[in-house]
């Protein structure tokens, strides 16, 4: 069974040698994070070059600018790996976070054909699992299985929804699915999000709710896309499908966003082209022997991610740190769990993994909200760490 437990091979790309990859690390000597590369399976703190993630996103050249960053090596990947789960971690060594600070965390919803009508069925269902079969074949009924050919916006996605509009079947999750406009929201608040080896946060008062895994990028203040990682979208089917006003309390809870292993800038090696051709596996293990397996396609998204990416930055929404954007899932997994019809949800316990050969694999393990460690450490927790630390003065300009 997976265990959160990961060496570093397993963690990794399958090109990691050749791979431009940064992270942040907790070192308890300095009682704060510090900002890493990662070479030849070794950690290097670069913080004195780059105090921030944000920072270093905003660099001219991110990739060259972190090959030529001096460090110190704080330890291998392998020990830090180790130690990074909560239940084996030793308070006195370095522990992996999550490989973002300062950035925005934004999502994009319904990008995907098979997850939309996904979204329609919860809101038909409103919330209810049981009834969600029932409603499924309704809707497909209407609109068929295979809406991917459709462009967002164009003439024929128009008609599709004057059809709908006509038979009194729209939805507000259509409306964005192949509407001009996509659904840009806010996933997580700045410095919230948990990395790989962590406990992944579910609202208890949900009892129908998925993973979603997904590709994440690393785009600066000036709308460049920099970089990429995985991403765990954690869903509430039943809150969300009650009212789409309940976004916030399905998607924003403690520890419901998870982000890593690591930050994967592009370089001459690895570019954007590589993150549209990538096809994301998930795995869910549960203490109660249950296992399922998943993928998610980005050859088969809605939207193209620089699409995407420019419906969330630009003239109309600024972000001077940068933000991290997810792009979205195919997956939304309609498994029964337990008795017939009612689908899959989560168990406490369950262990999942997201992973693709050239961004590595995220690992974590789902708990209720309030049983995760809370989020404590803050946007003025970091600067006045960083101020006692000397790393305000003269912030790189790489």
């Amino acid at each position: 069974m997976t265990t959160l437990h990961q060496s570093s091979k397993e963690a990794l790309p399958v090109d990691a040698d050749d791979a431009t990859l940064v992270g942040r690390v907790w070192l308890p000597d300095a009682n704060g994070p510090a900002v890493v590369k990662i070479e030849t399976g070794h950690v290097i703190d670069i913080s004195t070059v780059f105090p921030t993630m944000s920072d270093l996103c905003e660099a001219q050249e991110p990739a060259g600018a972190v090959r030529a960053a001096k460090g110190e090596a704080i330890g291998s990947l392998d020990d830090i790996l180790a130690n990074t789960p909560d239940k084996a971690r030793d308070d006195t060594k370095p522990h992996l976070l999550a490989p973002v600070d300062l950035q925005a965390i934004k999502a994009a919803g319904v990008t995907f054909a098979v997850s939309m009508l996904e979204r329609v069925i919860e809101e038909r269902a409103r919330g209810a699992a049981e009834d969600a079969a029932r409603f499924r074949a309704e809707i497909e009924s209407l609109v068929g299985t295979d809406l991917g050919a459709l462009r967002p916006g164009s003439d024929e996605a128009m008609a599709l929804k004057a059809m709908l509009i006509e038979k009194g079947a729209w939805s507000q999750y259509l409306e964005v699915g192949i509407g001009p406009d996509a659904e840009i929201f806010t996933k997580s608040q700045p410095m919230s999000s948990v990395g790989t080896g962590a406990v992944c946060g579910l609202h208890p008062n949900s009892k129908w709710n998925n993973p979603e895994p997904e590709v994440a990028l690393a785009v600066s203040s000036k709308r460049r896309v920099v970089g990429a990682m995985l991403g765990n979208d954690v869903n509430l089917r039943d809150v969300e499908g009650r009212s789409a006003l309940l976004l916030g309390k399905a998607k924003d809870n403690n520890a419901s966003c998870s982000l890593g292993p690591l930050l994967r800038l592009f370089d001459k090696e690895f570019t954007l082209d590589d993150v549209r051709k990538m096809d994301i596996e998930l795995t869910i293990e549960g203490v109660d022997g249950f296992r399922l397996e998943g993928r998610s396609s980005l050859s088969k998204i809605s939207r193209d991610p620089e699409d995407l990416v420019g419906q969330a930055i630009g003239a109309h929404h600024q972000y001077p740190d940068g933000l991290v954007l997810f792009l979205g899932t195919m997956f939304a997994p309609i498994e029964d769990r337990h008795e017939p019809g009612s689908g899959f949800t989560h168990e406490y316990g369950d262990m999942v993994a997201i992973a693709t050969p050239l961004l590595g694999r995220l690992v974590n393990e789902m708990q209720a909200t309030d049983s995760c460690p809370p989020w404590t450490y803050g946007t003025r927790a970091l600067m006045r760490n960083l101020a006692q630390r000397g790393l305000l003065e003269g912030v790189g300009t790489a």
